[in-house]
């Protein structure tokens, strides 16, 4: 089993390395997400909460800016956790949102709209 797993390794390795966006930029990044198997009416009301009294800056999230589109509820919600995370995860605040969210090291962002992830 152990020489079967040594040689597998390295070529698993390969294929990391070599994978389209893996160039290390992201390495160690975190972004907080909506939860696809949270129901859109929970997502709705953790959105209101994150973009009124969470605090969490949405104006990119409106129409006409970069991250409106998709107008999804679970996209305008991710990008609105992220932003109350990524404000505050540094002095306690979390990515939970009801159970509505989740930490992903995959980078959401997608065309002109970049999502940020602050150490």
């Amino acid at each position: 089993m152990r020489t079967a797993l040594r040689r597998l390794l390295p070529s698993v390795l390969i294929l990391v390395l070599l994978t389209p966006g893996s160039d290390g930029d992201d390495l160690e990044k975190q972004w907080c997400i909506a939860d696809e198997q949270t129901p859109d009416d929970i997502l709705q009301a953790a959105l209101d909460w994150a973009c009124g009294p969470g605090g969490a800056d949405c104006k990119m999230i409106q129409p006409n800016k970069p991250c409106y589109l998709p107008n999804t509820i679970k996209d305008h919600a991710s990008y609105a956790f992220n932003s109350y995370w990524q404000r505050y995860k540094n002095h306690g605040g979390s990515c939970y949102f009801g159970a509505a969210a989740m930490v992903s090291d995959l980078n959401p962002s997608h065309g002109a709209c970049q999502i940020e992830s602050l150490p």
